[in-house]
């Protein structure tokens, strides 16, 4: 259990104080810690089951808690408590596991949980690496058997500079967010966006995070070194076909192993190895019935796999040979289709080998942004990419329910890497929609998604600032050789050692992942795979050239038009009404209408000439008058001073009756009635708006008002000139 007495350890991260306490909340568990930073706490526990699991892999679940109390906030579902994690917390949770799960023993099999809890939020210090952090202090001070520790940092780039753990408002002007974390000696783990980046300033900022996570590293170390428990021991299962292990690679091979793994296609390899592998039990396991015999069949299918896996390494090492026959460098063939869909907004179908992805653009206005109830200050997103992973993709069948967070984690990828090249919304002002619906999967359908969407965004006349592309890296890595992989297959994803994505134009990288299933890799191989991937970028960003060079010149034809136009913010209540009336006359003529504090109007619709008819009222309604404007105006009251004339909708001025004829009248009516078109001029607006008009044509023929003789008695006819 953890300590009970209360202990803070300390040391400085970039230009403040990190704290860990333990010892003080949360007692029972195993592993317990706060972490602090500026004012941001996290409450991270660590806990694993007594008895060992009977799953094949490790059970080791992540769980990012966000309290909304941390901000002071009442969350906004209809209970008024939180629900399930949101797509940040999610995200959090996933940077977490991909640093801790490759530290754990190979052979570790217990269920294990990590609960990181945001307990105070100062809306600067972003919580998401410090949750790394805690999973490692309380890991290791814990009595479950980790490898660790390690540290997470986050770099920006301000001025020029990288900084370490930048807050919010520093990372709006930074053009990346890096996140990476490292043991003492390697990089685990590193994620990033980024405003098109250089591949050797990346490899900098991430040997500069490396430098930088040391002190936590060694702040971590000293408080196992001082509080940590004893590792508790664990056993293995007996593998009762490890003795077999030998002699069944070496039949493998005679029967043909080799040639079985490198048949081209994945259904029709498939094939040939479960023969193959069927074949080889069958000799050892005449009688499937007799006891025993379901166990030992399914640890010889665990042991065939072990040499499978051996052997597409060798191959890989020694004859530079992949599954598919490609050699190391290769990017497998791709076929592009733009505008399969005749009604979407922006669609393409993009096909790298055996991995499809349908790329769907749909544009729409700022009520179709997604709104945002986390720990953020943000409430809204503009841009939406969705990821869908059907179990068809795989040739597989499984229960279909919400969002995986492999699903969630990959759309933010691929979001992260089109992001980038958006236009804004002032200059575009459409809410995005992007879904990677995923038809086929052999590996890289997340980066076949960065392609299928960036197509669909062409072909729908979004201005994009360039095209980008995604191709997914893989390391096999023995005895210090190794060989990075390009364009990697599903089961080059499982057998190897490293998955790093790669997205950007040919102008720099937008968007990374990588993660690490060995003890880390070092800023060299990181620089070489790099470079290996900047070359298929350019290779795949060639072959969509040939489709799609850049974005179509004219929005889609099925795309809905929007109009901005900008008014004085005093009269948007001119626009709304009263009770909003009218802005829903407006909308009943075929158009939604979005109305900001600045005065900026859009004007929203599928159908061009309503649009355009909105845009006529509102300009009627909110035209304001300029002295020296002509009219051709109605008379629609008359005084005995004067006639009232209407100049546009919802204005009008007053015509004096000694501007009326060049002859003197002695009643308006003599001259003009109500109903009566004439030609108008405005001469002057006083403080209060209001209009005095003259008639243009009598313009020097008639002295101006203020000119003009008194009538008889010496009094003027109507009220002093305003």
């Amino acid at each position: 259990m953890t300590s009970k007495t209360p202990r803070t350890f300390t040391t400085m991260l970039g230009d403040k104080e990190l704290s860990i306490e333990t010892g003080k909340l949360a007692k029972l568990v195993s592993g317990s810690v706060t972490v602090r930073y500026g004012d941001t706490i996290l409450l991270v526990t660590a806990q694993a089951r007594d008895e060992r699991s009977t799953l094949d892999f490790l059970p080791l679940t992540v769980e990012f808690e966000e309290r909304h109390y941390a901000v002071g906030k009442i969350p906004g579902s209809f209970h008024r408590r939180e629900g399930r994690p949101g797509e940040k917390a999610i995200l959090s949770a996933r940077i977490t596991d991909r640093q801790i799960r490759p530290l754990f023993p190979k052979n570790y099999r217990q269920e294990t949980q990590v609960i990181i809890t945001v307990i105070s939020a100062d809306g600067e210090n972003t919580p998401d690496v410090l949750g790394p952090i805690g999973a490692s202090a309380a890991l290791s001070i814990s009595d479950i058997p980790w490898e660790g520790p390690t540290a997470c940092v986050r770099v920006g780039q301000i001025d020029g500079q990288f900084v370490i753990n930048p807050t919010l408002s520093q990372l709006e002007h930074s053009p990346m967010d890096l996140v990476v974390a490292g043991t003492k000696d390697a990089i685990l783990m590193v994620e990033a966006g980024a405003k098109t980046v250089d591949e050797d300033v990346l490899v900098s900022a991430i040997e500069f995070a490396h430098a930088q996570m040391q002190p936590v590293i060694a702040l971590i170390e000293q408080m196992r070194t001082e509080l940590g428990q004893e590792k508790f021991s664990f056993t293995a299962d007996a593998d009762p076909a490890a003795e077999m292990l030998p002699a069944l690679a070496a039949d493998a091979k005679a029967a043909g192993l080799r040639d079985a793994l490198l048949t081209n296609g994945k259904k029709e390899r498939g094939t040939k190895i479960k023969a193959l592998r069927d074949g080889l039990i069958a000799a050892r396991v005449p009688d499937a019935t007799a006891e025993g015999a379901a166990t030992l069949v399914t640890a010889l299918k665990n042991a065939f796999y072990k040499v499978e896996k051996q052997e597409l390494r060798r191959l890989i090492l020694e004859e530079d040979l992949r599954a598919d026959g490609r050699n190391t460098r290769t990017v497998r063939p791709i076929w592009i289709e733009a505008r399969p869909l005749p009604r979407a907004h922006g669609s393409a179908i993009f096909t790298r080998g055996e991995t499809q992805v349908l790329g769907v653009a749909t544009l729409g206005t700022e009520r179709d942004e997604i709104l945002i109830d986390d720990l953020t200050p943000e409430t809204g997103d503009k841009f939406m990419l969705h990821y869908n992973f059907p179990p068809y993709s795989t040739g597989e069948v499984k229960r279909m329910g919400g969002q995986s967070r492999r699903e969630i984690g990959h759309g933010n990828l691929a979001k992260r890497a089109i992001r980038a090249v958006l236009p804004s919304f002032e200059t575009f002002p459409y809410v995005i929609r992007l879904v990677g619906e995923v038809l086929e999967s052999n590996g890289s359908s997340s980066m076949a998604t960065v392609c299928a969407g960036t197509l669909a965004l062409m072909d729908a006349g979004v201005p994009i600032s360039a095209p980008v592309a995604g191709v997914a890296m893989g390391l096999v890595m023995e005895d210090g050789n190794y060989k990075i992989l390009t364009d990697i297959l599903g089961s080059e994803d499982a057998l190897g050692d490293m998955d790093f994505k790669v997205c950007g134009s040919a102008q720099g990288v937008t968007a990374l992942q990588m993660d690490i299933k060995i003890q880390g890799i070092t800023p060299q191989i990181m620089r070489e795979a790099l470079s290996q991937a900047k070359d298929a970028r350019l290779h795949i960003l060639g072959k969509m050239a040939e489709v799609l060079a850049a974005p179509r010149p004219e929005l889609s034809p099925t795309a809905p038009r929007i109009i901005s136009i900008k008014i004085n913010p005093e009269l948007i209540g001119k626009v709304i009404g009263p009770g909003g009336k009218q802005v829903r006359e407006l909308e009943a003529m075929g158009a939604q209408v979005t109305i900001e504090e600045d005065g900026t109007i859009r004007i929203f619709s599928s159908d061009g000439a309503a649009a355009k008819a909105v845009q006529e009222k509102i300009e009627a309604v909110t035209r304001s008058a300029k002295v020296g404007e002509e009219f051709d105006g109605t008379v629609v009251k008359t005084a005995p001073f004067g006639a009232f004339v209407n100049l546009f909708a919802g204005q009008d001025g007053m015509l004096h009756i000694s501007q009326i004829s060049e002859e003197r009248i002695n009643a308006v009516e003599d001259a003009l009635n109500v109903g009566d078109k004439l030609r108008v001029k405005i001469v002057s607006i006083d403080d209060r708006g209001k209009i005095d008009l003259i008639r243009p044509e009598l313009e020097g023929k008639i002295a101006p008002r203020e000119a003009r003789a008194p009538r008889e008695g010496g009094e003027r006819r109507g009220p002093p000139r305003r």
